[in-house]
């Protein structure tokens, strides 16, 4: 496997079948469901090489233990020559004077706040690991509530390649468990999940208890509160009943890249985002392991795409690149080019926008570079009357589905709700922030700060609502040659905004969460200020809005190219070679994390792929 796996300058003039930009999940599927067509596959990596050999994944650990914030990408170096975003960068955007101050040129008005990783095995080094299927109604928003667009593709289109992905990442989840509104009794029907469910925490059964029976009225409808387990792509118990179609054994959960007997069950380390110290927690590392089991792919890292050259017929002719031998060391930069029969094109929906933009590819839809959009991450915060048990891994195991799906979305944005297992760790930094407060602000110390220290952070609980955005033309990507990063290459530059759909869906949210607490007898202790990079106003409330780390649109899938910039198998209407694959081409964004949806698109472009290879 390591004779394919290539840093040095090899590729220069060299021509394949098939061409993969893009180590992270998508490229990664696509060329492990390409290897055995006996066809040349490549797979280019902006990144350093590093994570698949043990020393490299536990040099991610060390630098991870190092760090005193423990942001998503703090276990991974920014690298200068492909540079990555970082939420410690996100500021307040005033007017007329954009925030350069990250690798993301932020024009607002405000800020996008979340990130990515440029490095092998892309953002799912990072993810949180929820596997959570779109809903019908998500496919079809304009025609169920006259708002976003409709998909070309609807859910049952892409239900099998849903379970092929569920497979793939190695889900864990028990049907009987999931009830989605909107769902139907068809949504799973017949199917099991490779692993049974991550067992609830004592905090989800506790609450499970005392919202039983909890009914929302909303304006439009009665609203069912339940709290459901959380589908995980992190190792749980095999589930018995399931039968792996790959082998017609059944299944046996995968574990690190570098040690199969590593990371075969979650052990619970509360440290998912940013990084799984045993890699039960599923990563494109292990699908490119799998892929490189195979002569025909390569992968060649440190080479970083800056456009595509056309022939006249609008066919890419060819890729050009910079490679680096060290991140930083200039006097190792060489150019080069590439050419293949089919491209595709698997950085993040950010970097596929801007590459395009610098390629000056071809859009009759003007959809390009546009409809950015992310799940606006609320939260809020309490103290219960109860010891709870927070601080336990992984970070969310069960969460509230009631607000996916309801009438309620013709007016205002759906959301899901997160169960957070960390305490107060998101909003305040507890529990660090906890024994300063004590210490400085209360005095406390010896036997006094541990008592009020425990009883303290034993009844912290959080929740975290991911709320849908709309798709809107204005939340686009443009390159201007102002804005360079250190190899010359465009840095993205990002105009971003809320509308009032999505501020009322905060609204909903709050006020559901007010109830919530009041219902559980906690203390509340949400505070939003004016100075949050992040904060809205709606009404007369205040909001402040995080990023999800859930980076969707640019190029959307249409049913022609007038409408979209790629076809429902995420081939370029204007670039027939090419396709453009990712979070990018989804019309919507739903309720549920982008990253199964993704890897679903990503089986189903495969398929159209190993038939016209073959």
């Amino acid at each position: 496997m390591k004779d394919r796996i290539y840093s040095d300058h090899v590729v220069n003039g060299q021509h394949y079948d098939v061409l993969i930009i893009g180590g992270g999940m998508s490229g990664a599927l696509i060329a492990n469901e390409l290897r055995n067509k006996g066809k040349k596959i490549l797979v280019l990596e902006a990144g350093l090489v590093e994570g698949l050999s043990e020393t490299s994944y536990q040099a991610y650990l060390s630098r991870f233990y190092t760090q005193e914030a423990k942001v998503p990408n703090s276990p991974y170096p920014n690298n200068c020559f492909a540079p990555q975003p970082n939420v410690m960068d996100i500021e307040k955007i005033l007017p007329n004077k954009p925030d350069t101050k990250g690798y993301f040129v932020q024009k607002g008005p405000l800020p996008f706040s979340s990130t990515n990783t440029r490095s092998l095995g892309g953002t799912t080094l990072h993810w949180l690991g929820v596997c959570l299927r779109m809903l019908p109604n998500d496919f079809k928003m304009e025609s169920c509530y006259q708002r976003g667009v409709d998909w070309p593709i609807d859910y049952w289109d892409l239900k099998p390649f849903y379970e092929q992905a569920e497979l793939e990442i190695g889900v864990s989840a028990d049907t009987a468990d999931l009830k989605y509104p909107g769902a139907g009794p068809d949504f799973f029907g017949d199917y099991d999940f490779p692993m049974h469910k991550i067992p609830p925490n004592y905090l989800d059964t506790y609450l499970a208890k005392q919202l039983e029976g909890m009914r929302y009225i909303d304006d439009e409808e009665e609203i069912d509160v339940d709290v459901v387990s959380i589908p995980q792509g992190r190792n749980s118990n095999p589930n018995v009943n399931y039968i792996d179609p790959r082998t017609g054994k059944p299944y046996v959960p995968r574990g690190s890249v570098s040690d199969p007997y590593t990371g075969q069950r979650c052990e619970g380390n509360s440290n998912c985002i940013p990084i799984c110290p045993v890699q039960a927690k599923y990563n494109a590392l292990k699908t490119l392991q799998s892929a490189l089991q195979s002569k025909n792919v390569e992968v060649q890292a440190q080479c970083v795409v800056s456009k595509f050259e056309f022939d006249e017929n609008a066919n890419v002719l060819a890729v050009r690149y910079k490679h680096y031998v060290k991140a930083g060391d200039r006097s190792g930069i060489t150019e080069g080019r590439i050419t293949a029969d089919t491209y595709v094109l698997a950085a993040s929906a950010i970097e596929n926008a801007k590459i395009m933009l610098a390629s000056k590819a071809q859009d009759s839809s003007g959809s390009l570079a546009c409809n950015l959009m992310d799940h606006p991450y609320l939260l809020t915060w309490s103290l219960l009357p109860d010891h709870i048990g927070p601080f336990r891994g992984p970070f969310t195991s069960s969460g509230i589905p009631s607000f996916r799906d309801g009438r309620f979305r013709n007016k205002k944005s759906a959301f899901r709700t997160d169960i957070g297992n960390w305490g107060w760790n998101f909003p305040t930094g507890a529990p660090y922030s906890d024994v300063a407060n004590m210490v400085d602000q209360r005095n406390l110390f010896g036997k006094d700060l541990r008592n009020k220290l425990h009883d303290t952070v034993q009844r912290q609980m959080r929740f975290g609502f991911l709320i849908e955005q709309l798709p809107s033309k204005t939340n686009c990507i443009t390159i201007d040659p102002s804005y360079l990063d250190d190899l010359g290459n465009f840095r993205p530059i990002i105009q971003y905004d809320l509308g009032n759909y999505e501020k009322a869906g905060f609204a909903l949210a709050k006020e559901f969460s007010d109830q919530v607490y009041q219902r559980l007898g906690a203390e509340q202790y949400t505070t939003y200020s004016p100075s949050d990079p992040g904060f809205v106003k709606y009404g007369q409330e205040g909001f402040t809005f995080h990023g999800s780390g859930h980076i969707v649109g640019t190029h959307k899938m249409g049913n022609t190219k007038f409408d979209g910039v790629v076809t429902p198998s995420q081939q370029c209407f204007e670039h027939p070679n090419l396709y453009l694959v990712g979070c990018g081409s989804m019309p919507t964004i739903g309720t549920s994390n982008p990253t199964l949806t993704m890897a679903a698109l990503a089986l189903k472009t495969s398929t159209e792929l190993s038939n016209k290879l073959r």
